[in-house]
């Protein structure tokens, strides 16, 4: 059962950002502090992903656990209109399977990077960002983090 109407949550919604959100912020200045300079949000690649390193050919999407489905705590199904949440959900997740698989098919590397992990204390996230440093060193495909 929602805690606030239908209106009010329509506005919450509305206002949910697809760029620069909090976990993306955090991730970006815990790159840069380690000395890696990216791109944002390259419209002409799939997915416009968050993050884009030209120099190592490589990508990361800074992904929502609730909308992509990690499969966390925080990847919860309202339980009101569960048909139309379930439906969103599943194309969400094609949509990310479609872009990922475009841009290796054209030669990217893609990581991504659940928002979770970024929750934690900023000597977490600069852990985190030494693993993607390490990752663009790597010639590996695609990862995941965790």
């Amino acid at each position: 059962m929602d805690t606030v109407d239908k209106t009010t949550r329509s506005r919450i919604m509305s206002r949910v950002g697809q760029k620069d959100t909090g976990p993306e912020m955090k991730l970006r200045r815990s790159l840069h502090k380690i000395g890696l300079r990216y791109r944002l949000h390259d419209k002409r690649l799939p997915g416009s992903p968050d993050i884009v390193f030209p120099r190592f050919k490589a990508v990361l999407f800074v992904h929502g656990c609730f909308w992509h489905r990690h499969g966390c705590k925080a990847t919860t199904t309202p339980g009101t209109n569960v048909d139309f949440w379930r439906k969103k959900f599943d194309e969400n997740i094609a949509r990310d399977r479609r872009h990922i698989d475009a841009l290796l098919n054209r030669g990217w590397r893609v990581a991504v990077i659940w928002e979770c992990m970024l929750k934690g204390k900023s000597a977490e996230r600069e852990a985190i960002a030494n693993l993607v440093y390490n990752w663009l060193q790597t010639s590996e495909k695609f990862t995941s983090i965790p």
